[in-house]
């Protein structure tokens, strides 16, 4: 009985298993558009499964599935179709088009919108637009955005970027934007460890390549909802998300080299700088003749200069401007990602190392990141996502936050032309005045190591009521920062304490927890769209440092080999941002637009009865080209009237500012001792700005023509000034809430497709942007009088004038009688003296802000082939020359100490000589800042030219690709200057003045694209 019955259930099982295999069978077919072309990398999913095709380049699918299963097809800008197999073996598929999914969809961060549904501000650049061969990505945004300038404080691979949209808000508080990823503000500033190197982004740890789009937000309707931040802007970045279907991978790499996109001023030979040396004796002593001046110097200084044994060792020279170079730096980037998933889940993962040297030697940059972002659907009203990025970035900087004689870049500036690099024997020259940055390169250690993770989860429920959903989400921004400086025992910065070192460790973690309700509602054409969120923001950072000198021994660099620990410091820093947001948006048949917005935050910067602030915007739309009047017109495709007005904040200033406070490090008769730090002020509270937009957005003869024009003002209030005191209170200063400024501006964006088929394409654009900046009030004394606010000793700011303007004496030029510089005693038109301290400062009607900016972008393809072209153009402003007196002046400085321009060549030598350079003197000048040495800072950069070939699917499907580029990218390959007298490279940081740090570099790279 037993065997029969385990017979049975044998021949059962085969029953079962046969009918199952019967009932799975192999389905074919073709998926074709309306029009009844093939659609190639369409996704066909058995609903319910993680069994998926995709089909090849002619449309064609092959999958397995049973009778009762149902296949979905998808694509992107299609309608998904799903159709259920039953006893069919053969399925054709037609997708239309989905008018939803082709609308333009802007993110915002906190919500994303219809382009239609907008009433303020944006523009949004797309990931194929981020890609340059730059280690950080808002780089990429010059150029392309209306009314954002960006300027650049070092060419140092990693190094920050100053940006600023659509002026400056503030004169003490913070100007930078607030950056926001997928939905989270997030905090970006310098890194590094030291003021005295190079800086070091928090963008530079994430990469382009993970970008999905980047937006910028400019007016109150679209940076109202981030409160006290978003009054200078919110920048918005988006990370990639998976797609569901078939998996399919990404692999992109480029190699190339990199060169200073502006070599600078040419230096003196040795040559050059020994007849200036020697005509400033003549000038200086009276000696009548060169010859005479060198029996001078002999029989009275000495070899003062060094000529005489430059002469007696044969003349060589010291080309220090290109041993000090890495010409041709290498810069590479390697990506690979995969996405794909169900119809459930979907993932998006990669992996990416970047490496740039810098145009100079003994620095560079690298960094390895990876990420992984995930979607699934617990159930059909749960949904969970995790967006993760993780990076570890290595800076190998330089000494370049002064005139540091260490850094290799101010050697071409500094290094005596008469001292070679290299002894005879091929070593290094030991004997220069200055330390020879080769040695220094290879013995020193500037390095910075940061380690940056972002984790952003969210879990979303579309509750039982219709159309309600809420999300709760947190995010952790964790980075970990170690730094590390060392000054060799031999030559150099440390040789006169047997070596110096000094060491950072930093941990910072900024979390966020937010929660929001999210509610949609539908009458007939009108349309309503509502969210609530709660937001609490907290960071918190360590830091300890320590420094020691006397090391023992060459090679030994870490603090436990210092023999003479100097000091040690830690503190901890921490701040909370609490907030409530509701936002409100209505459509009527999709023409009438009306948004609102709310934000209650509270910042511990300031005093508990002012901490809490209330910002708001409200904005309309109106979309003229979906009235029935212009339904039908074939000329107009796009008309909408938008304006907005609202009030944001800004609190970007140190914390604890409103506590009357006390430090505790001092030494008293070697016990602890405590001492006043800051004076306080419990009434501090936010800086206000009321912004209102208003703009026309155009689509003419198909969209072949679409663009928009725009105008705006932005007036800061309660501005967050630091007041100078009395001294009698024992503080210099202290922080208040006085003054107002204005920005206000047009914008303007056009873009033609001039030619527009299926195998040639051409379209030119471009963008301009104005900024007209006045400040309206500052504080005043006791006595009613007017207290300006300086910005060092020649930047000025005062009402009726602009922020930070020019506040030099002015220049009347070089006497052609006597070879001196004159000035105006009190201002251009005044009487001229050659004295300079009888010439007053005055206002010289600029500053350091570009008032128009504008940016160009060409591109052109045919049958695969492409080109891609864009620019950028800054002007209107006039930027500072640094370091006059001692490199551009024909003084001791740049003839026997430094080293000059080769322009001083050009100075007065006899009565009646025109020129801008006085004659050489033997002597050593103070500082004479003045309008001689203000430049035009006007230039147009060409940012990108990218020129290429697009595989089609046929091409490469035979080696299992769908698809393939290839691809040459030149970066900053011209650059034109309008004054001829700014030799120095045009892009400088937000200050205005220019630098003797490494600048902008151009590069040329060729790359590849692959998707498998």
């Amino acid at each position: 009985m037993k065997n029969k019955l385990h017979g049975f259930l044998t021949l059962l099982l085969a029953f079962v298993v046969q009918f199952t295999f019967a009932q799975e069978k192999t389905i074919s077919g073709t998926v074709i558009d309306e029009d009844g072309l093939p659609l190639p990398g369409v996704n066909i999913i058995v609903k319910g499964t993680m069994n998926g095709a995709q089909t090849d380049f002619d449309g064609n699918y092959s999958i397995s599935a049973q009778s009762t299963d149902v296949l979905v097809f998808s694509y992107v800008g299609f309608a998904t179709q799903e159709i259920p197999v039953g006893d069919k073996t053969r399925i054709d598929a037609t997708l239309g088009v989905d008018a939803a999914a082709l609308e333009e969809v802007v993110v915002m961060g906190y919500v994303s919108k219809r382009k239609d549904d907008m009433t303020g501000s944006t523009v949004q650049i797309s990931s194929d637009e981020l890609q340059t061969p730059m280690a950080t990505v808002d780089q990429a945004l010059q150029g392309k955005v209306s009314g954002l300038q960006i300027s650049s404080s070092s060419g140092t691979p990693g190094a920050v970027q100053d940006i600023r949209i659509r002026g400056i808000s503030s004169i003490n508080a913070g100007n930078d934007p607030l950056y926001v990823i997928d939905g989270v503000p997030i905090i970006n500033s310098n890194v590094g460890g030291s003021a005295a190197t190079s800086s070091l982004s928090a963008l530079a740890s994430i990469n382009s390549n993970d970008i999905e789009s980047i937006t910028v937000l400019k007016d109150a309707s679209t940076t109202a909802a981030y409160g006290a931040r978003g009054a200078n802007g919110v920048i918005v970045i988006t990370t990639k998300s998976g797609q569901s279907g078939k998996t399919s991978v990404n692999v992109s790499s480029y190699y190339g080299f990199s060169n200073n996109a502006i070599e600078g001023p040419d230096m003196l030979t040795g040559a050059e700088r020994e007849t200036l040396y020697y005509e400033g004796i003549m000038n200086t002593f009276g000696t009548g003749s060169m010859e005479a001046a060198r029996e001078f110097e002999a029989a009275n200084l000495g070899d003062y200069g060094g000529y005489q044994a430059w002469n007696e060792a044969g003349r060589p020279e010291g080309d220090w401007d290109e041993v000090i170079k890495n010409v041709d730096a290498p810069v590479q980037e390697h990506n690979i990602s995969a996405t794909g998933g169900g119809e459930k889940h979907n993932f998006y993962a990669s992996l990416g190392y970047f490496d740039q040297e810098a145009t100079v030697i003994n620095s560079d940059f690298q960094r390895i990141s990876g990420s992984i972002n995930l979607d699934q659907e617990i159930s059909d009203n749960l949904k969970f996502s995790s967006s993760n990025t993780g990076s570890h970035s290595y800076q190998d900087g330089l000494l370049e936050g002064s005139a540091y004689f260490s850094s290799p870049h101010t050697a071409r500036y500094f290094q005596s032309p008469i001292q070679p690099p290299y002894n005879e024997d091929g070593s290094y020259n030991q004997n220069t005045s200055l330390p020879n940055p080769l040695f220094i390169g290879e013995n020193d250690i500037d390095e910075s190591k940061f380690t940056r993770i972002l984790s952003n989860n969210s879990l979303s429920w579309q509750t039982p009521i219709e159309n309600l959903s809420a999300t709760s989400r947190f995010s952790v921004d964790y980075q970990v920062y170690n730094y590390k400086t060392y000054n060799n025992r031999q030559r150099g910065d440390g040789d006169d304490t047997n070596g110096y070192g000094y060491q950072v460790s930093r941990n910072t973690v900024t979390y966020v927890f937010q929660n929001s309700l999210d509610y949609l509602m539908n009458f007939g054409e009108h349309n309503f769209n509502f969210k609530v969120l709660q937001e609490f923001q907290k960071y918190r950072r360590n830091f300890t440092a320590a420094e020691g000198d006397q090391f023992v021994a060459d090679g030994l660099s870490n603090l436990s080999s210092a023999g003479n620990p100097i000091g040690a410091y830690g503190e901890f820093t921490d701040w909370a941002v609490a907030s409530y947001l509701g936002t409100a948006a209505y459509n009527y048949d999709n023409r009438y637009v009306l948004n609102a917005t709310y934000r209650r935050e509270g910042n511990s910067r300031f005093a508990s009865e002012n901490r809490w602030g209330d910002f708001w915007s409200v904005g309309a739309a109106w979309n003229l080209h979906r009235e029935a009047f212009l339904s039908n017109n074939d000329m107009i495709n796009t008309l909408k009237l938008r304006g907005s007005y609202g009030k944001t904040g800004n609190a970007n200033i140190g914390i604890n500012q409103y506590q009357v406070l006390f430090n505790y490090d001092a030494d008293y008769a070697g016990t602890g001792a405590s001492y006043p730090a800051t004076y306080g002020n419990e009434a501090l509270t936010w800086e206000t700005s009321y912004t209102f937009d208003a703009g026309i957005e155009f689509g003419l003869f198909q969209n072949r023509i679409t663009g928009l024009v725009a105008y705006y003002r932005r007036e800061s209030q309660d501005l967050l000034l630091d007041v100078p005191l009395s001294y009698t209170t024992g503080f210099d200063s202290q922080f208040r809430n006085i003054g107002s400024m204005e920005n206000k501006g047009f914008e303007a964006e056009l873009d033609l497709a001039i030619v527009r088929s299926n195998d040639f394409n051409l379209n030119i654009g471009g963008n301009v942007g104005t900024v007209e900046n006045e400040v309206l009030e500052v504080a005043q004394d006791a006595n009613g009088n007017e207290i300006a606010v300086t910005n060092g000793s020649y930047q000025r700011s005062a009402a009726g004038t602009l922020v930070n303007e020019w506040y030099l004496p002015t220049w009347a030029g070089v006497d052609p009688e006597t070879g001196v510089d004159t000035y105006y005693v009190d201002g251009e038109g005044s009487e001229t003296t050659t004295s300079y301290t009888e010439a007053s400062r005055v206002y010289q009607g600029s500053s350091a802000l570009p008032s128009l900016t504008a940016g160009l972008n060409f591109h052109i393809d045919f049958k695969g082939f492409f080109l891609d072209a864009s620019g950028y153009y800054a002007g209107g402003h006039q930027i500072y020359e640094s370091w006059h007196r001692y490199i551009n002046q024909p003084n001791l400085f740049a003839t026997a100490f430094y080293n000059g321009y080769d322009s001083l060549m050009d100075r007065w030598q006899q009565p009646g000589d025109q020129t801008r350079v006085t004659k050489s003197v033997f002597g050593g000048q103070p500082w004479t800042y003045n309008s001689k040495y203000l430049h035009d800072g006007d230039y147009f950069r060409l940012r990108n030219v990218t020129v290429g070939f697009d595989f089609s699917p046929n091409m490469v499907d035979a080696i299992g690709l769908s698809s393939a580029r290839i691809f040459v990218r030149g970066t900053n390959l011209y650059t034109w200057v309008k004054d001829d007298n700014l030799l120095h490279d045009p892009e400088v940081d937000a200050t205005g003045y220019t630098s003797i740090t490494t600048p902008p570099v151009k590069s040329v790279v060729l790359g590849v694209n692959l998707k498998l």
